[in-house]
């Protein structure tokens, strides 16, 4: 139908296909013409959701992790998918960046026992450049990672690569960004499609001092380790994470105990598409560290997960940590956008 998008369900053959995701990117759906969202104004969108109640296919799951549960997210906007980080702003409220060049904003609804049900109250933007235009080319607007700091974003961009601000966050369809932000080394040595896949802003009393945090994705120097960066701050410097079997860092966020949580994507071939969380101790993060951490969740394409590409937390009054992950469809009918919760028990002392 003209204008729509047509997401087909999750079959058992499509949850057991290894080669799901083999072809995504490629299928892009064309046939359909995306709203046009004049340069400073907002589009409000429907979303529909399916609610997921088991994650199945026997993930790998430290005992503080519980599953939560999730929704299958489509909407007959076809600018809609393609999200590549999330910010939540209070406990309901999101921010989030689509790699094809958009703004997301919205709320997350839940049913009566507190799960999540959908999201309501969507709106979408372009980003814009520094005169107030939209641009014609997703080579300049690839947004892969998102970081808020009160009125103001940070946004990482890959293929041509930058950090820069953008403000207000009050009303998205005008806010312009700054010039991009000095790094510690040359971005020419990240990857065209690995660039900065991750920015997270440091607590202001912790040791970083409220720095922004950025890693790359699969950008690898010498030794092979992953290029990432602490911009300002008392600790401002480069660092390396080290790469673990072959899964690339799609996304993190800062525990309230000032850990680290990496979310880790994997794809191939032989073995499909795989979800992975690790956590680094906070205290590690320093200028010419290299970084690693324990394993808390690793799926594989059994489990309910797609292209993981976002991750944030919210910390709950009890001391545990509500983890929300979303995936990236690329736009293809072989994927899906999905947005899971985990629950992550408070440390114990």
């Amino acid at each position: 139908m003209a204008g729509r998008v047509c997401v087909p369900k999750r079959s058992t053959y499509r949850r057991r296909l290894g080669l799901s995701c083999a072809l995504a990117g490629l299928l892009v759906l064309s046939a359909c013409t995306p709203a046009v969202i004049p340069a400073g104004e907002t589009l409000s969108i429907p979303v529909d959701s399916r609610v997921i109640t088991q994650l199945g296919g026997n993930p790998t799951m430290a005992p503080e992790l519980t599953f939560l549960g999730g929704v299958e997210l489509s909407s007959s906007e076809p600018l809609f998918g393609a999200f590549s980080s999330i910010r939540f702003l209070d406990d309901q409220r999101f921010l989030g960046v689509f790699d094809t060049g958009y703004w997301i904003e919205g709320q997350i609804r839940r049913d009566a026992e507190g799960r999540l049900a959908g999201i309501e109250a969507v709106k979408l933007a372009p980003l814009l450049d520094a005169s107030g235009r939209e641009s014609p080319s997703k080579f300049h607007v690839d947004a892969e990672s998102l970081a808020v700091d009160g009125d103001r974003a940070f946004v990482g961009f890959e293929q041509r690569h930058r950090v820069v601000s953008y403000s207000p966050l009050s009303d998205l369809g005008k806010a312009v960004p700054s010039e991009p932000l000095a790094f510690p080394f040359d971005l020419d040595v990240l990857r065209s499609n690995g660039g900065l896949e991750s920015l997270v802003i440091a607590e202001k009393d912790g040791p970083l001092g409220g720095a922004l945090v950025a890693i790359s994705e699969k950008s690898f120097d010498g030794d092979g380790n992953i290029y990432a960066a602490i911009l300002g701050g008392p600790l401002a410097g480069e660092f390396r994470v080290r790469p673990r079997d072959d899964f690339d860092i799609t996304d993190a966020t800062f525990l309230p105990n000032g850990d680290l949580l990496l979310l880790e994507r994997r794809f191939t071939i032989a073995r499909g598409v795989g979800m992975r969380l690790r956590r680094v101790d906070g205290d590690s993060i320093r200028p010419d560290a290299l970084l690693d951490g324990e394993i808390l969740f690793e799926a594989n394409y059994r489990s309910q997960i797609d292209n993981m590409e976002g991750i944030d937390a919210i910390p709950e009054p009890d001391g545990s940590v509500r983890l929300i992950v979303v995936s990236d469809d690329n736009h293809s009918i072989l994927q899906r956008t999905l947005m899971l919760e985990f629950r992550l028990s408070a440390p114990q002392s």
